[in-house]
C-alpha cells in the first residue's frame, strides 16, 4: 500500500486498488484509466463548482442523478442506469437529528460517494478502509456496505439517548406527570418522529438493495452483510416504534390524571354548590322587604333562622360524608 500524499483538506479523494490486490491512496481520478487498477472509490467531501463538473464531464453520469445530488434533500432511494446504480442514503445529526444526504455511484469499476456537507461517518469509514490489510482484495459492493453499516450505526446512540430520557421519565409516578415533564414527553415524541422519518425510508431502501437482481454480486457473502444492516434497521424501527407508544402511554395518563383532579373539582364544587343551595332559598325569603312577615315578629326569629341554616348545612355535609363524596 502507498501511503497518502499530503492532502488532508482536499476536496477529492481516492483509493485505487490493483489487480494484484494493493491499494494506493490519492492516486487521481485518471487512475480509472490504468490497466492494472481494478477499482477504485473515488469520495467528493464539500467540492467545489470545478470539482462538481467532474461528474458529467469525467465520469460522464446521467444528468438526472447529478440534478439529485445538488438538490437536497432527496429521499433515500436505489436508481438503476446502464452502467451505474445510483443510490441515496440519510445521515443523522447526533443532536439536531437533522438528516444530510449521501450520494452513492455503484458499478464494478468505481464507487464514488458525493456529499456536499461534511459527513463524519463517511470520513470514518474512508478511514477504517484504508486502514484494512485486506481491502484490497474486496470489491466495490464491499466498500458500499462499510459506508452503509457505519451510517447505521450512527443511528443508535440517538436511538438510546431518547429511549433512556423516555425510561426516565417513565419511572416517575402518575402524580408526578406535570406540564414541565409533558413538554419533555413532547419534544422525545417529536424527535422520534424525525427518527422516523429517516430510518423507515432507509429500511425499505436496504430491503430494495437486498432483492435487486440488477446489481451484480448481491449474493453470498455480500448478501449476509447487506442482510445484517437491514436487520439493524429493523430494530431501531420497533424501538422508535416502541418508545412512541410510550410517550402515548405517558400523554394518556397525564390527560386521564388531569380528568380525574377536574372531576373531583367539579364533584367539590357541587358539594358545596348543593349544600348552600336551601341556605340561599333561605335567605333569600327572609330578606325579602315585605311588611307583613309573620316570622319579622318573633324576638328570637334571627337566631332561630341562622340555627335552621346551620342544622340544614350540617346535615347535608353529613350525608355526602356518608355516601363518600368527599373521598
Amino acid at each position: 500500500m502507498r501511503l497518502p500524499q499530503e492532502a488532508e483538506d482536499r476536496m477529492i479523494r481516492t483509493i485505487a486498488v490493483t489487480r494484484s490486490g494493493e491499494m494506493e491512496l490519492d492516486v487521481g481520478i485518471d487512475a480509472l484509466e490504468r490497466d492494472d487498477v481494478d477499482w477504485m472509490w473515488v469520495d467528493f467531501s464539500e467540492p467545489t463548482e470545478d470539482e462538481i463538473m467532474l461528474l458529467e464531464t469525467r465520469f460522464r453520469f446521467h444528468p438526472l442523478a447529478i440534478e439529485d445530488c445538488l438538490q437536497l434533500l432527496q429521499r433515500p432511494k436505489l436508481d438503476h442506469y446502464e452502467e451505474f446504480h445510483f443510490l441515496v442514503f440519510h445521515t443523522l445529526h447526533p443532536t439536531t437529528l437533522e438528516a444530510d444526504e449521501l450520494d452513492i455511484f455503484l458499478s464494478e469499476k468505481y464507487m464514488v460517494t458525493f456529499r456536499l456537507t461534511a459527513l463524519p461517518e463517511l470520513d470514518e469509514a474512508f478511514a477504517k478502509w484504508s486502514a484494512l490489510s485486506d481491502a484490497g482484495k474486496r470489491g466495490p459492493l464491499f466498500a458500499l456496505y462499510s459506508v452503509v453499516d457505519k451510517i447505521v450505526d450512527q443511528y443508535f446512540p440517538s436511538v438510546y439517548r431518547i429511549e433512556d430520557a423516555l425510561f426516565d421519565l417513565d419511572q416517575r409516578k402518575t402524580s408526578d406527570l406535570t406540564d414541565a415533564i409533558m413538554d419533555q414527553v413532547f419534544d422525545i415524541r417529536s424527535d422520534l418522529l424525525q427518527l422516523r422519518r429517516t430510518v423507515f425510508p432507509m429500511r425499505e431502501l436496504l430491503y430494495r438493495i437486498l432483492n435487486s437482481e440488477r446489481i451484480q454480486g448481491m449474493g453470498g457473502e455480500h448478501r449476509a452483510y447487506f442482510a445484517d444492516v437491514h436487520d439493524h434497521l429493523l430494530k431501531l424501527s420497533e424501538m422508535i416504534e416502541s418508545n412512541r407508544e410510550m410517550t402515548a402511554d405517558i400523554r394518556d395518563s397525564y390527560v386521564s390524571l388531569n380528568t380525574n383532579r377536574m372531576n373531583g373539582i367539579m364533584k367539590t364544587l357541587t358539594v358545596i354548590t348543593t349544600i348552600f343551595m336551601p341556605l340561599t332559598f333561605l335567605a333569600g325569603i327572609y330578606g325579602m322587604n315585605f311588611a307583613y312577615m309573620p316570622e319579622l315578629e318573633l324576638r328570637g326569629g334571627y337566631f332561630i333562622a341562622l340555627g335552621a341554616m346551620a342544622f340544614i348545612g350540617c346535615s347535608m355535609y353529613w350525608w355526602f360524608k356518608r355516601k363518600g363524596w368527599f373521598d
